[in-house]
């Protein structure tokens, strides 16, 4: 049975997918970054966080108690304008159309390769601490749907505009 975290991330990364045309609109009243690179940003994290998770090891993983982790996790919300992005998953000055659509292709292979990982493989997240495969699927979906509402937001107030 498939994750249903797993799932989700796939769906999300269809609505990724269907945002890519509209990758060069920006709203500075939302957020200062382009359509683009949130998509961009998303793609990077869920990549960078899989090829860290399949290479870890599950004997090593040891549960952390993190209160930010616990608060957020259980909103299943991630505040705006708090966080840093780190230079591993920084988009390009020059997004291209085609390098969305590889990040896409190797994000659905990734999760494919993450449903079949054991329980206790593991990310260290710089803010959340130790993250179980369960617990990073939470973040990842947390993560992909905080930027996908604020490309929802790019957009729609670029929709208002032209009213």
């Amino acid at each position: 049975m498939q994750h249903k975290k797993i799932v989700l991330l796939n769906n999300h990364l269809s609505q990724i997918e269907g945002y890519v045309p509209s990758m060069s609109i920006r709203n500075p009243n939302i957020s200062v970054a382009s359509v683009g690179w949130h998509l961009d940003h998303s793609l990077k994290v869920i990549n960078r966080i899989s090829e860290s998770i399949k290479s870890s090891n599950p004997n090593d993983f040891k549960k952390d108690l993190n209160i930010k982790r616990s608060i957020l996790f259980i909103l299943c919300y991630i505040p705006r304008k708090r966080g840093k992005c780190p230079k591993s998953t920084a988009p390009p000055n020059n997004i291209l159309i085609a390098d969305l659509k590889a990040q896409i292709n190797a994000s659905r292979a990734h999760l494919g390769q993450i449903a079949m990982l054991d329980k206790n493989t593991h990310f260290k997240h710089f803010i959340f601490g130790n993250l179980s495969k369960a617990n990073t699927l939470r973040f990842l979906e947390m993560h992909t749907r905080h930027h996908l509402k604020i490309v929802r937001d790019i957009l729609n107030t670029q929709d208002q505009s032209k009213n």
